[in-house]
C-alpha cells in the first residue's frame, strides 16, 4: 500500500481558521484551539445579531418618526393609523429618513394626513 502524506489538507484547514482569527488578542490568534472556540462563538453572535439589527433599526425609525410627528402635534400611533387608513404605503425607514433630512416634506405629509385627504 502506498504512503499518504496528510499535511496539505490539515494545514489548509488550520490556515483557514488562523486567517480568520487575525486581529484577536493573546493566545486566541496564536493557538488553534483558542481560535476555533472564539471563532465559533463569534459566528454564532454574528448570526444572531444579523436578525437583531433589523429589530434595532425598526425601533430607531419609530423613535425618529415619533419625535418628528410629536413636534408637529400628532402621536406616532395616530400618524401610522391615519396613513394606513388613507392607503399611503410608505415604510418606516423612508419616513424616518424624510423626518430627518427633509422635514418640510414630512410636514406636508403629516398635514395631508391630518386633513384626511
Amino acid at each position: 500500500m502506498s504512503r499518504v502524506k496528510r499535511g496539505f489538507t490539515a494545514r489548509r484547514r488550520r490556515k483557514k481558521v488562523m486567517l480568520a482569527a487575525r486581529g484577536f488578542r493573546g493566545a486566541r490568534h496564536r493557538t488553534l484551539r483558542g481560535a476555533i472556540q472564539v471563532l465559533r462563538r463569534g459566528m454564532a453572535y454574528a448570526y444572531r445579531d444579523r436578525r437583531v439589527k433589523k429589530r434595532t433599526f425598526r425601533r430607531l425609525w419609530i423613535v425618529k418618526i415619533n419625535a418628528a410627528a410629536r413636534a408637529l402635534g400628532m402621536k406616532y400611533s395616530q400618524f401610522i393609523h391615519k396613513l394606513n387608513q388613507q392607503g399611503i404605503k410608505i415604510d418606516r425607514s423612508v419616513l424616518a429618513d424624510m423626518a430627518v433630512t427633509d422635514p418640510h416634506a414630512f410636514n406636508k405629509l403629516l398635514e395631508s394626513v391630518k386633513a384626511g385627504k
